[in-house]
Protein backbone atom coordinates (compact mmCIF):
# COMPACT_ATOMS: atom_id res chain seq x y z
CA UNK A 1 0.00 0.00 0.00
CA UNK A 2 2.69 2.34 0.42
CA UNK A 3 4.07 2.34 -2.75
CA UNK A 4 1.16 2.75 -4.14
CA UNK A 5 0.22 6.04 -2.52
CA UNK A 6 3.75 7.28 -2.77
CA UNK A 7 3.50 6.38 -6.38
CA UNK A 8 -0.76 8.65 -6.22
CA UNK A 9 1.05 11.65 -4.31
CA UNK A 10 3.20 12.21 -7.09
CA UNK A 11 0.43 12.20 -9.18
CA UNK A 12 1.86 8.67 -11.35
CA UNK A 13 -1.03 5.63 -11.61
CA UNK A 14 0.55 2.39 -11.36
CA UNK A 15 -0.46 -0.48 -13.51
CA UNK A 16 0.54 -3.30 -12.15
CA UNK A 17 1.51 -3.20 -8.36
CA UNK A 18 2.96 -6.95 -7.29
CA UNK A 19 5.20 -8.04 -4.71
CA UNK A 20 8.40 -6.40 -5.23
CA UNK A 21 7.30 -4.80 -8.68
CA UNK A 22 5.85 -2.09 -10.02
CA UNK A 23 5.01 -1.24 -13.18
CA UNK A 24 3.90 2.51 -14.43
CA UNK A 25 2.75 2.94 -18.25
CA UNK A 26 3.72 6.50 -17.73
CA UNK A 27 7.58 8.17 -17.69
CA UNK A 28 8.68 9.47 -14.46
CA UNK A 29 10.58 13.04 -14.20
CA UNK A 30 13.63 13.52 -12.68
CA UNK A 31 12.74 14.77 -9.51
CA UNK A 32 9.61 12.41 -9.10
CA UNK A 33 12.50 9.54 -9.57
CA UNK A 34 14.34 11.33 -6.97
CA UNK A 35 11.67 12.07 -4.40
CA UNK A 36 9.90 8.44 -4.69
CA UNK A 37 13.58 7.09 -4.24
CA UNK A 38 14.24 8.65 -1.60
CA UNK A 39 10.79 8.17 -0.10
CA UNK A 40 11.81 3.78 -0.53
CA UNK A 41 15.28 4.11 0.81
CA UNK A 42 13.23 5.44 4.27
CA UNK A 43 11.95 1.85 4.33
CA UNK A 44 14.73 0.24 3.15
CA UNK A 45 13.31 -0.43 -0.14
CA UNK A 46 14.67 0.64 -3.30
CA UNK A 47 14.14 1.60 -6.86
CA UNK A 48 15.38 -0.70 -9.12
CA UNK A 49 14.99 0.34 -13.02
CA UNK A 50 18.22 -1.59 -14.34
CA UNK A 51 16.52 -4.58 -16.84
CA UNK A 52 19.34 -6.49 -15.19
CA UNK A 53 19.14 -5.90 -11.87
CA UNK A 54 15.48 -6.13 -12.28
CA UNK A 55 16.24 -9.28 -13.52
CA UNK A 56 18.49 -10.26 -11.00
CA UNK A 57 15.98 -9.41 -8.01
CA UNK A 58 13.35 -12.00 -9.76
CA UNK A 59 15.42 -14.89 -10.18
CA UNK A 60 16.94 -14.46 -6.04
CA UNK A 61 12.68 -14.15 -5.44
CA UNK A 62 12.49 -17.59 -7.65
CA UNK A 63 14.90 -19.43 -5.75
CA UNK A 64 14.06 -17.86 -2.31
CA UNK A 65 10.53 -19.28 -3.09
CA UNK A 66 11.98 -22.82 -4.27
CA UNK A 67 13.73 -23.53 -1.41
CA UNK A 68 11.64 -21.67 1.58
CA UNK A 69 8.38 -22.38 0.70
CA UNK A 70 7.81 -24.88 -1.81
CA UNK A 71 7.33 -28.17 -0.34
CA UNK A 72 6.62 -29.19 -4.04
CA UNK A 73 9.48 -31.31 -5.61
CA UNK A 74 10.35 -29.64 -9.05
CA UNK A 75 9.63 -31.91 -12.56
CA UNK A 76 12.64 -30.35 -13.49
CA UNK A 77 16.54 -29.49 -12.77
CA UNK A 78 16.90 -26.00 -11.48
CA UNK A 79 18.15 -24.56 -14.40
CA UNK A 80 15.28 -25.83 -16.60
CA UNK A 81 12.70 -24.35 -13.75
CA UNK A 82 14.37 -21.04 -13.32
CA UNK A 83 14.53 -20.66 -17.58
CA UNK A 84 10.84 -21.85 -17.73
CA UNK A 85 9.28 -19.96 -15.01
CA UNK A 86 11.26 -16.52 -16.23
CA UNK A 87 11.34 -17.33 -19.77
CA UNK A 88 14.48 -16.36 -20.42
CA UNK A 89 17.64 -18.84 -21.65
CA UNK A 90 19.65 -19.72 -18.74
CA UNK A 91 22.77 -19.36 -19.91
CA UNK A 92 21.82 -15.72 -19.83
CA UNK A 93 20.32 -15.69 -16.36
CA UNK A 94 23.36 -17.66 -15.21
CA UNK A 95 25.95 -15.28 -17.12
CA UNK A 96 23.29 -11.67 -15.97
CA UNK A 97 23.53 -12.89 -11.92
CA UNK A 98 26.82 -13.34 -12.04
CA UNK A 99 27.88 -10.41 -13.33
CA UNK A 100 25.54 -8.71 -10.93
CA UNK A 101 26.02 -10.91 -8.04
CA UNK A 102 29.61 -11.90 -8.25
CA UNK A 103 28.33 -15.54 -7.33
CA UNK A 104 26.98 -18.17 -9.67
CA UNK A 105 23.03 -18.93 -9.44
CA UNK A 106 23.82 -22.71 -8.15
CA UNK A 107 25.62 -20.80 -5.53
CA UNK A 108 22.91 -18.82 -4.58
CA UNK A 109 20.70 -21.70 -4.38
CA UNK A 110 23.49 -24.06 -2.10
CA UNK A 111 23.42 -21.16 0.64
CA UNK A 112 19.70 -20.63 0.51
CA UNK A 113 19.63 -24.94 0.92
CA UNK A 114 21.69 -24.75 3.50
CA UNK A 115 20.28 -21.88 5.30
CA UNK A 116 17.10 -24.05 5.44
CA UNK A 117 18.77 -27.43 6.46
CA UNK A 118 19.53 -24.86 9.45
CA UNK A 119 16.00 -24.09 10.10
CA UNK A 120 15.19 -27.67 9.62
CA UNK A 121 17.78 -29.07 12.04
CA UNK A 122 17.02 -26.46 14.98
CA UNK A 123 13.46 -27.45 14.85
CA UNK A 124 14.02 -30.83 15.45
CA UNK A 125 11.00 -32.31 13.10
CA UNK A 126 12.86 -34.19 10.48
CA UNK A 127 15.44 -36.51 10.59
CA UNK A 128 18.34 -35.68 7.92
CA UNK A 129 17.20 -38.52 5.53
CA UNK A 130 13.82 -36.30 5.39
CA UNK A 131 15.57 -32.99 4.96
CA UNK A 132 17.64 -34.42 2.09
CA UNK A 133 14.83 -35.63 0.60
CA UNK A 134 12.81 -32.75 0.98
CA UNK A 135 15.39 -30.34 -0.50
CA UNK A 136 15.97 -32.54 -3.16
CA UNK A 137 19.29 -33.53 -2.63
CA UNK A 138 20.88 -36.79 -4.47
CA UNK A 139 21.92 -38.56 -0.72
CA UNK A 140 22.21 -37.75 2.90
CA UNK A 141 25.86 -37.63 2.12
CA UNK A 142 25.37 -34.97 -0.50
CA UNK A 143 23.99 -32.75 1.66
CA UNK A 144 26.46 -33.29 4.41
CA UNK A 145 29.66 -32.21 2.40
CA UNK A 146 27.53 -29.18 1.31
CA UNK A 147 26.78 -28.49 4.57
CA UNK A 148 30.43 -28.95 5.93
CA UNK A 149 31.53 -26.97 2.86
CA UNK A 150 29.73 -23.81 3.45
CA UNK A 151 29.27 -23.83 7.37
CA UNK A 152 32.34 -26.03 8.57
CA UNK A 153 29.93 -27.74 10.95
CA UNK A 154 28.45 -31.40 9.97
CA UNK A 155 24.74 -31.04 10.19
CA UNK A 156 25.00 -33.23 13.21
CA UNK A 157 26.88 -31.21 15.15
CA UNK A 158 25.18 -27.96 14.12
CA UNK A 159 22.49 -29.36 15.74
CA UNK A 160 24.14 -30.43 19.03
CA UNK A 161 24.79 -26.89 19.42
CA UNK A 162 21.44 -25.98 19.24
CA UNK A 163 21.41 -28.69 22.52
CA UNK A 164 23.96 -27.01 24.32
CA UNK A 165 22.71 -23.48 24.00
CA UNK A 166 19.24 -24.87 25.00
CA UNK A 167 21.18 -26.41 28.37
CA UNK A 168 22.73 -23.41 28.73
CA UNK A 169 20.07 -21.12 28.81
CA UNK A 170 18.57 -23.71 31.71
CA UNK A 171 21.42 -23.33 33.94
CA UNK A 172 21.19 -19.72 33.91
Amino acid sequence: MFVKSELEKLGIKPAVIELGMVEIHENLTEDQRKVFNENLKKLGLELLDDKKNILVEMIKALIIEMVHHSDEVPKVNDSDYISEKLNYDYTYLSNTFSEIKGMTIQQYIIHHKIEKVKELLLYDELNLTEIAYRLHYSSVAHLSNQFKKITGLTPSYFKTLKHKRLRNLEDI
